[in-house]
């Protein structure tokens, strides 16, 4: 708890107080004088506008293809795979995890080159961009919604399953009707982790997206390359907004009881 108040929220805190400081246009120094220029400008400018909605359907596309893929997967390995298979696909799944995310990133900017492979093997690639971004987002968190996913299917009785099928329904009702309603909660549980880690990354965008902009880059550049810290704290409000946001909704799903 008191990591929690002191280390998390404490710093929040400070994100939140520092918003509304403002900076020596002639030294860079933070001046700590409480006005609302920051926030005005992030709220009003085109530019920062465009970023949100960017990141927040780059987000929301991961979480989709994520989703798509892991809940076929999940199913397998929960209902149809034998033990060694399951044991299989589960080390699959979680090994990458355990690969540095550098290597990761730099491994899908290899692939999407125009003279990589995908190109040489293809004879197309859709290059660095948006497209590349979303890939990469979705190879990188697929093992953040597989598991959760996995684990719902797991508890789903095979009892349940059987008493469906024997009072006439098909393998589609059974799974519309019996399984989709227990499973939804795992999914949501793996889009908390999927949304969120995609709303916040800017290394991966930085790798393959090109000259895309998304609220991650556009805080690191005001941080680091304009200098602008209080700039920089103003626009860490809007993914940290858009999460709660997620978080509270996916909260009526039972998602958090999942995570």
């Amino acid at each position: 708890m008191l990591w929690l108040v002191v280390a998390y929220l404490g710093s929040l805190g400070v994100l939140l107080v520092s918003a509304f400081w403002t900076t020596d246009t002639f030294t860079g120094a933070v001046v700590r004088t409480v006005t609302g220029e920051n926030i005005v400008r992030v709220l009003t400018e085109a530019v920062f506008r465009t970023a949100t909605l960017r990141t927040v359907g780059v987000a929301l596309a991961v979480t989709a293809i994520c989703a798509v893929l892991a809940v076929p997967l999940g199913l397998y390995m929960a209902k149809i795979a034998t033990p060694a298979v399951r044991l299989a696909l589960v080390v699959a799944v979680t090994t990458p995890l355990w690969a540095s995310y550098l290597v990761k990133a730099y491994a899908w900017r290899i692939l999407l080159a125009p003279e990589g492979p995908l190109a040489s093997a293809t004879h197309y690639t859709p290059g660095y961009g948006l497209v590349a971004t979303v890939a990469t987002l979705s190879y990188l968190w697929l093992p953040y919604m597989v598991l959760p996913v996995f684990a719902a299917f797991d508890r789903v009785p095979d009892a349940l399953i059987d008493a469906s099928a024997d009072l006439g329904a098909s393998s589609m009702t059974t799974l519309r009707s019996v399984v989709a309603p227990m499973v939804f909660p795992g999914v949501a549980a793996g889009s908390i982790f999927t949304f969120s880690l995609s709303m916040g990354d800017y290394i991966a965008v930085t790798i393959v997206g090109g000259k895309t902009q998304l609220l991650g880059n556009i805080i690191y550049g005001q941080l680091v390359t304009a200098n602008n810290r209080p700039l920089a704290a103003a626009l860490s409000l809007i993914p940290l907004a858009a999460i709660v946001l997620y978080l509270l909704a996916m909260r009526r799903t039972g998602a958090l009881e999942n995570v």
